[in-house]
């Protein structure tokens, strides 16, 4: 597992930097996402879980099965005009959950998600409308419950195992970089895990990046802002003031992030960060390599990490003295060398960094960079052990060139 981990942390860095070094304008797409896509679907999901789930011996009052659920492509690869292969993840808005298990009087959730990378065939049936449809690897992670005050045995158990994934549907093309589409996915019911089918069906929207047109690319490289090329940066990050931030913005009826529970009280991080994209004046699309050293709160656990993850950053003032940017980082793949953290059960080694935070860019050429940050560790529930990481304040300067 140390080796795959390895491997995709080398390549997930190396792969786009290969593009980038032979990119002579930063102002038009890198090679590399020339031909990447990315969906978001929003429907119905239907898994019929009920009483033959639960383990011999455990009855149940009744079974709540919430519907609306998000399926996401976060990333896709287009072949050619008819073959593509993507990444999806799909997990509902609510979860299941089980009603007074043997009368114990909880009502228990159950965590499920389905990822799935798959190829998809493009049929075009007319000049704006395409059939499509996908096959191939469906995981299933389904994180189960303790009831009736046992801790040894759950009446549903943890469960992660892979799986047949098949979808299809019709997709209309509005242009060259927007679609919009109906999606249908299905993937079989698992008796050895007493796992019911999952099928979905909803509709979305879908984004391609396709080369920007010369005369823009040109406008853009000629902008009289700065856009740094290049920025390291180290860290130093303390609960000293407390996760007030962290609990703020991952609260609330409408989180814009994630919290954790396993808490860090202090870490040191070294970045590295490349700028591959950026507009004319607000947006920047960094690309980053990062190592961490971590003790957590409770039993002074020390831990590493090293990542490699995307930064997008909107520069949202530009003045004389100083440029004022809000970043924002997910799904960076990270290797984590430790996964029992103050008794908290976080899952493999293989993880997803996320960060966001604001900063500063002063001097002449931008050179100087000072930045806070909050962050945060997962694996967005492809183990059924997932309590996540929480990063306090991190306060970090920079060299940019």
């Amino acid at each position: 597992m140390k080796k795959i981990v390895i491997l995709i942390l080398i390549l997930a860095i190396i792969l786009p930097f290969s593009s980038v070094f032979s990119q002579v304008k930063r102002t038009q797409y890198p090679s590399f996402l020339t031909k990447s896509f990315f969906e978001i679907n929003i429907g119905g999901i239907n898994y019929p879980f009920s009483q033959e789930h639960l383990q011999e011996g455990y009855t149940v009052e009744s079974v709540t099965i919430p519907h609306t659920t998000v399926r996401i492509i976060p990333i896709g690869y287009n072949f050619n005009d008819y073959l593509s292969l993507q990444i999806s993840y799909m997990r509902p808005v609510l979860w299941v959950r089980y009603k007074n298990v043997n009368g114990d009087g909880h009502n228990h959730p159950v965590f499920m998600n389905v990822a799935g990378l798959t190829l998809k065939g493009h049929i075009p049936i007319s000049k704006k409308w395409k059939f499509f449809a996908e096959t191939g690897l469906g995981f299933i992670t389904r994180s189960g419950f303790y009831a009736d005050g046992s801790t040894t045995e759950m009446p549903i158990t943890n469960t992660t195992y892979t799986s047949f994934l098949l979808a299809g549907g019709l997709k209309y093309q509005l242009n060259s970089k927007w679609g919009f589409l109906f999606t249908a996915a299905y993937s079989p019911a698992n008796e050895t895990e007493k796992q019911p089918y999952t099928s979905f069906f909803g509709g979305g929207f879908s984004f391609s990046m396709t080369p920007l047109p010369q005369d823009k690319v040109e406008e853009r490289a000629n902008s009289p802002y700065i856009f740094p090329q290049n920025i390291i940066k180290v860290g130093y990050s303390t609960n000293a003031l407390g996760y007030g931030v962290n609990d703020f913005v991952s609260g609330g009826k409408i989180p814009i992030f994630w919290g954790g529970l396993a808490q860090i009280k202090e870490g040191y991080t070294l970045y590295y960060e490349r700028n591959v994209f950026h507009g004319r004046k607000i947006f920047m699309l960094d690309w980053g390599a990062s190592f961490g050293y971590w003790v957590s709160n409770v039993q002074a656990h020390k831990f590493i990490t090293l990542s490699a993850f995307p930064v997008f950053r909107f520069n949202l003032i530009r003045s004389k003295p100083f440029d004022w940017y809000l970043n924002y980082s997910l799904a960076g793949p990270t290797f984590i060398s430790k996964v029992d953290i103050d008794n908290e059960e976080t899952g493999p080694k293989f993880t997803f960094q996320d960060f966001m935070g604001t900063g500063f860019y002063f001097g002449k050429n931008r050179e100087i960079n000072a930045e806070i940050r909050i962050a945060h560790y997962s694996n967005g529930n492809l183990s059924p052990h997932n309590v996540g990481v929480m990063i306090p304040l991190t306060f970090n300067l920079g060299y940019a060139f």
